[in-house]
């Protein structure tokens, strides 16, 4: 866990979190592959409008939680429901940024195209969308901190700007949940920050509700409302303020982790 501070404790991070209907609901849920149980007793509640960490050791099975809530993966037992239904692969009420999402696109599509294909995956570029879908192409960037980059090809950016273009994409359809897998990985202190401010801007603004799996919860901490923890083989929900936890912490990660707040009421987390 690293050692700098956010710059907010994370009582800061106001917004929608609406009761009701959760964005994902799992029951007595269990996950195998090849065999083996990834996690089971999956009982929780993910509130709508929360900005949740999804956080656990190596192979606890964070991506694989993604991938359910997506559709993309059946549970060995148990149920799920994501929105108030069952999850369906390519469900247009959820927007998902997968692992390392620069690396798979390829060296010359611009920025543009992959926000176009966000939006109508079986067609390619802008020139045979309608103007209202064109406008939502250049929206999602620009709110996103990328309409500058609009037509510069994805690999010509920086990590930072790599991923808004990617959260554009995510973003362009208009989604009720957004799925980030290890948005922050190789990405320097300031591009993390700025990338966390964004994330907590859209939930306030949107009203959408947002998962980040993350390694490390200091830089999301100043936003996150809450965390699902996958600890001893099962997922869990919580409030951020009792996941930020010496004890708990300690024992997901099996080394001992500080929690630590500072005159100013920063929460943060340190190893050892």
């Amino acid at each position: 866990m690293s050692t700098a501070p956010p710059d907010r404790p994370p009582s800061a991070a106001t917004g929608p979190v609406v009761a009701g209907v959760p964005a994902v609901r799992l029951r007595s849920a269990a996950v195998a592959r090849g065999g083996r149980t990834v996690w089971s007793g999956g009982d929780l509640d993910v509130p709508t409008g929360s900005l949740a960490g999804v956080i656990g050791p190596n192979g606890s099975g964070k991506t694989t939680l993604l991938h359910v809530v997506l559709g993309l993966i059946p549970l060995a037992a148990g149920t799920v429901e994501v929105l108030g239904a069952r999850p369906r692969r390519g469900n247009p009420r959820i927007g998902y940024v997968p692992q390392n999402y620069a690396a798979a696109t390829g060296d010359t599509i611009r920025c543009v195209d992959l926000v176009a294909l966000g939006l109508a995956g079986h067609r390619y570029g802008l020139g045979r969308l309608s103007r209202a879908e064109r406008d939502r192409v250049d929206t999602a960037l620009v709110e996103v901190g990328a309409g500058d980059h609009a037509d510069r090809r994805l690999s010509q950016l920086s990590g930072g700007q790599q991923q808004r273009v990617a959260i554009a994409s995510a973003l362009v359809g208009e989604p009720e949940l957004l799925l980030l897998d290890e948005p922050l990985a190789n990405l320097d202190v300031r591009n993390s920050h700025e990338i966390v401010e964004l994330l907590g801007g859209l939930r306030r603004r949107r009203g959408v509700t947002v998962l980040v799996v993350a390694h490390d919860l200091n830089p999301l901490l100043a936003e996150l409302t809450g965390a699902l923890y996958l600890l001893d083989g099962h997922p869990h929900y919580g409030e951020i303020t009792s996941v930020v936890d010496t004890e708990l912490l300690s024992h997901l990660y099996g080394t001992p982790i500080r929690v630590v707040r500072t005159a100013q009421g920063d929460l943060f987390t340190r190893s050892g």
